[in-house]
C-alpha cells in the first residue's frame, strides 16, 4: 500500500471515530472543505505543516497519520500468537522517528 494511500485511509478513520465532518475539519485547519475532501479522495497531499494542523484537530500524532494497521495488514497471514506486542516507550520511540522521517519524505514530495 501507498503512503499516501496509508494517510488518506487513517485521516479518514481518525476524523470518522471523532465525528468531525470535513467541514469541521476544514475550519479546524483554517482551510476549504473541498481541500480536506480533495486530500481524502487522493487527488492533492497536504504539505508538513497542513499534517500537523490536521493532527492538532484530530489531537492525534502526526505519525500516527502514517501508521499501517497492523491487525488489518496481517490478517489471515501470522498467527495471532506471533504478532509482536509493542511497549508504550518503544512505540512512543517509533512515533518520534517516524514523524522525523515523514517531514523529510513530504518535504520531498513538496
Amino acid at each position: 500500500m501507498r503512503l499516501r494511500d496509508v494517510f488518506v485511509q487513517n485521516l479518514k478513520k481518525y476524523r470518522k471515530d471523532r465525528k468531525i465532518s470535513q467541514m469541521a475539519l476544514a475550519e479546524l485547519c483554517e482551510t476549504s472543505t473541498s481541500y480536506i475532501g480533495q486530500i481524502e479522495i487522493g487527488n492533492r497531499f497536504p504539505s508538513v505543516d497542513m499534517i500537523e494542523k490536521i493532527a492538532k484537530a484530530l489531537q492525534i500524532n502526526p505519525a500516527l497519520l502514517f501508521f499501517i494497521d497492523l491487525d488489518e495488514a496481517n490478517s489471515g497471514i501470522m498467527p495471532q500468537e506471533k504478532k509482536d506486542i509493542i511497549s508504550d516507550s518503544v512505540k512512543n520511540e517509533l512515533i518520534k522517528r517516524l514523524t522525523e522521517a515523514i517531514r523529510r519524505i513530504v518535504k520531498q514530495i513538496d
